[in-house]
């Protein structure tokens, strides 16, 4: 058997020259990180590099065991898509309306605590990623930035506002005064906190709020010197809707939020709300029903991303009951486990006119700021385009339970 001989030379300039593309340097240190993420998963190994241990922890734990959290995201990897062929999908439409608003995806940025720490330019970094988006985004009542600052900041953005029941109806009472005088258009009461849920990954870690100098922080300073150096040059991290605080998050709960709140404090904040009042944190059939009866325009069906009750019912499972229960007389939300674009069309299909989508961007927040969260947003968006397209569906809003089913545990 005979073999051919392979004639060999050494390869010229010339030849070598199409196969070199030397990318320009890239001098800015934050966009050269970004733009090497493509996942979220990306943006949330790059925010574990930059920030102490203890920040990146209290985003990315849960409650005890952290079952709820691994449940929920489990769930999304059991979504099956049915996928439809040879429809036009040259172009497709992500839009959608969002209780009366437009918004670009079926997302809303979710409400989240203590901001600042994240990144020192927190919740206004946040608020002007949403505006240049056109996604709503939910001012936590533990927020680090007040819902007048924020207000000014993306001045033409869609702001939401996340209220806690206090302890003090007076407080609540001017918060959503605040709220309303600011131009917020809906309010989001969250109903699952009458007590902290334990995270122990805070309790090992000794969060404090403001974070604490211990041994512990001064040696992590070494290591995430920037963050450091940007807590304090800037303002204090403080609760824009507090005097003040220190100590745990557990011990601010069960100092200011009331575990014996009822349906009749629903009833008085629609009497109080003239605007969307959505009630966050359903995590039963009959709840939903209820909430609905009683006025709310919307609820979000939630078990806090995971970060209460531990063994709570896994939101997308409850979702397809849930939204059927209501019907047209309220629109319905999800939150938790939603890492991909390919979630946010699942979660849609299921039965929810958008998911509120927390962890993602503060990922992006912690990985590079304003830019970071802009990157986690971008990507969500290509994943969500990919998705309707791989699916044979042109526009978000034709979306139903004819294209994707959850597979049994």
């Amino acid at each position: 058997m005979s073999t051919r001989r392979v004639r060999r030379q050494l390869p010229r300039p010339r030849d070598l020259a199409p196969l070199v593309r030397m990318r320009p340097p890239r001098l800015d240190a934050t966009r050269r990180r970004l733009e090497s993420a493509f996942t979220i998963a990306d943006l949330r190994a790059i925010a574990r590099r930059r920030v102490p241990r203890a920040v990146f922890d209290y985003v990315d734990g849960a409650a005890e065991q952290e079952i709820s959290l691994q449940r929920a995201r489990d769930a999304y990897a059991r979504v099956e898509f049915s996928p439809r062929i040879l429809r036009d999908v040259g172009s497709v439409d992500t839009a959608t309306t969002v209780l009366g608003g437009s918004a670009s995806l079926p997302m809303v940025l979710a409400p989240t605590g203590f901001t600042r720490m994240m990144h020192h330019e927190g919740e206004r970094a946040v608020g002007r990623a949403a505006e240049a988006a056109s996604l709503p985004y939910a001012l936590s009542t533990m927020g680090t930035t007040s819902p007048e600052e924020l207000a000014a900041e993306a001045p033409l953005g869609r702001h939401w506002f996340q209220l806690y029941l206090w302890r003090d109806r007076d407080a609540s009472s001017d918060l959503v005064d605040r709220a309303r005088k600011a131009g917020y258009d809906t309010l989001v009461l969250t109903v699952d906190t009458p007590v902290a849920g334990v995270r122990l990954r805070d309790s090992h870690n000794g969060l404090t709020i403001p974070p604490s100098l211990t041994v512990r922080t001064l040696s992590d300073m070494a290591r995430h010197p920037a963050w450091w150096v940007n807590v304090l040059t800037t303002e204090p991290l403080t609760f824009a809707a507090l005097n003040s605080w220190s100590g745990t998050v557990a011990e601010l709960v069960g100092h200011m939020f009331d575990p014996t709140a009822v349906a009749a404090d629903l009833t008085w904040l629609r009497e109080q709300w003239p605007g969307h009042l959505v009630v966050k944190g359903i995590q039963h059939v009959d709840d939903a029903r209820a909430v609905v009866d009683l006025g709310a325009d919307g609820i979000v069906v939630s078990n806090h991303g995971g970060r209460q009750l531990d063994r709570a019912p896994t939101p997308l499972e409850l979702l397809p009951d849930a939204a059927a229960a209501v019907g047209e007389r309220a629109e319905v939300f999800v939150d938790t486990g939603i890492t991909t674009g390919a979630d946010l069309i699942a979660a849609r299909a299921l039965g929810a006119r958008a998911a509120l989508v927390g962890r993602a961007y503060l990922y992006g927040l912690m990985a590079g700021g304003e830019d970071g969260v802009t990157r986690a947003l971008d990507i969500l968006r290509a994943e969500a385009v990919r998705t309707l397209q791989l699916i044979g569906v042109e526009r978000v809003d034709d979306l139903d339970a004819s294209h994707a089913r959850l597979l049994p545990r």
